[in-house]
């Protein structure tokens, strides 16, 4: 097949993985409502240098993501196919640019395969339909580690100052990071010379520095301290979520993010040392650098998130992709029952915990039971390909094969179905259209950035596990309150008796208090 139609039947493929169900369930709290909410506001305040949220000036991440939202909102129409477009097209150009680079780096087999590896991961799709920066942060970093890679430096440092503007400093220090460790393992300290150090750097800081100065002069020492203070410096030393501060909390997001493709990377990662030669050597031993200093960076930073590792998703797409091409041209060289044992494991993992998902959430259940169903289907037809056939290429197809339907799954049965248990949007339009909006109205902190989203208010805040809601009784006075079912449960010795229920679906509730 011609190299050029290979690529964008490639393209076509993974463009349906990405915007498939783009649209389809309402923004989820409290992470989309947030980056969705704060691209309206821009457009409504008529202010594109300074973030608000709740008719707020906030300092929590640069303007990058919020401009794309906003231009997307102006384009698409403000709700849930343009919040998220913008994720998916740079999901897109991220998947376009690994090949284009890994191509130059090591063949098109190779680019090929890890851009469908890649594509076709389960964190990464994911990642690419949801309203939050991830996917454009991993654009810019993963756009600066390949230009290093190909000597491209002035490129490189215009990504590197794009991705300052996305989420801060983290898009000149990782990149750095990698780069340096690279030079520590190869010993290649002579390239620092043709960097164009000096030319970089201008470009970098006249990408990057005008919004922190203008900011700056805008707000003062308080944007200084409470964005590189508290939204960078502190995030890392303390934890946002204690009950996640687990050593080897990167472990099971890695093994189910890759997914399904986590038994190529297991079985090819020793080999992509041991078994690499030449150029290819070279370049995944950058590849294994790059990944071991992302997992190693959030192992030790005290806030942990699942998205947060996605941009070690890149190279370890490489190592998979080389590996597939490797077994292919070795004409089988024992392998199979391996890689066999380590895929069918995986994917009937998966599947059973498809069916304890349909038992412990009743809505899941006939998308969950599908979906385990599909996984054992093709993790007999994995075994199949790799024993009876002894075809690494077709189990490699019938890889990307249940990352596409675990995606359509997911995003037509599963997410739809338990959708109203992580949005307010029911709640806030029931609101809108119902109640008395001179009354005041406290909102649960976790549901009130898509509260405003869709509501339009802001509410006042509740904060989870304190006093506020029950001091929301010390007074005869009328109020609304939005509350998830979690903090309802939590209460003690308080008479709710004045409580009105107004609307209910899935465990968040609107309430009148009279």
């Amino acid at each position: 097949m011609d190299k050029r139609v290979r690529f964008l039947l490639l393209l076509l493929v993974l463009s349906f993985n990405l915007f498939y169900g783009l649209g389809d369930v309402p923004l989820l709290d409290p992470d989309e409502p947030v980056y969705a909410e704060t691209a309206r506001e821009m457009i409504e305040f008529g202010d594109f240098l300074s973030p608000r949220i709740y008719n707020e000036v906030w300092f929590d991440k640069p303007p990058m993501f919020y401009w794309l939202a906003a231009g997307s909102f102006q384009t698409a129409g403000i709700g849930e196919f343009g919040a998220r477009l913008p994720s998916a097209l740079f999901g897109l150009g991220t998947i376009a640019l690994l090949y284009a680079s890994v191509s130059r780096l090591f063949d098109e087999d190779v680019a090929f395969w890890s851009a469908l590896v890649l594509g076709t991961s389960l964190e990464f799709f994911y990642l690419g339909k949801a309203e939050v920066t991830d996917m454009t942060l991993l654009f810019f970093l993963t756009g600066s580690t390949f230009a290093f890679l190909e000597e491209r430096y002035l490129p490189m440092y215009a990504f590197m100052g794009l991705g300052t503007l996305t989420k801060g400093p983290i898009g000149i220090v990782f990149p750095c990071a990698v780069i340096f460790l690279h030079f520590i393992v190869s010993g290649d300290w002579q390239r620092l010379k043709r960097m164009k150090l000096l030319a970089g750097s201008i470009i970098c800081l006249a990408i990057a520095a005008p919004w922190y100065f203008l900011m700056y002069q805008a707000h003062g020492r308080i944007f200084i301290d409470t964005f590189l203070g508290f939204h960078n410096l502190t995030r890392f030393t303390s934890p946002e979520h204690p009950d996640r501060v687990l050593w080897y909390y990167y472990l099971p997001v890695l093994i189910i993010g890759l997914f399904p493709w986590t038994g190529f990377l297991l079985n090819g990662l020793r080999k992509s040392i041991a078994e690499s030669t030449g150029t290819d050597f070279k370049n995944l031993i950058f590849m294994n650098v790059w990944w071991v200093f992302v997992f190693l960076f959030f192992s030790v930073s005290q806030t942990k998130l699942v998205s947060y590792i996605l941009p070690l998703f890149p190279p370890l797409a490489v190592i998979c992709g080389w590996n597939v091409v490797r077994i292919s041209r070795a004409r089988y060289p024992g392998e199979g029952f391996q890689l066999a044992a380590l895929s069918f494991s995986l994917l009937a993992l998966f599947a059973a915990a498809c069916f304890y998902g349909a038992s412990a959430l009743p809505e899941m259940a006939f998308g969950s039971t599908v979906l385990a169903c599909i996984m054992l289907l093709l993790a007999v037809g994995i075994v199949i390909a790799l024993v009876r056939f002894r075809d690494v290429l077709m189990a490699a197809w019938l890889h990307a094969a249940a990352g596409i339907l675990t995606m359509i799954v997911i995003f037509n049965f599963m997410l739809p179905s338990v959708a109203d248990r992580f949005s307010v949007k029911k709640a806030a339009a029931f609101y809108a259209d119902s109640c008395d909006v001179a009354v005041p109205v406290h909102v649960d902190k976790f549901l009130r950035p898509g509260f405003m989203f869709y509501a339009r208010i802001p509410g006042l805040e509740l904060k989870p596990e304190t006093t506020d809601f029950q001091r929301l009784f010390a007074d005869r006075l009328p109020k609304y309150v939005v509350v998830r079912g979690l903090e309802l449960r939590r209460l003690k010795n308080v008479d709710t008796s004045r409580l009105q229920e107004l609307f209910a679906k899935d465990d968040i509730y609107l309430f009148k208090i009279e």
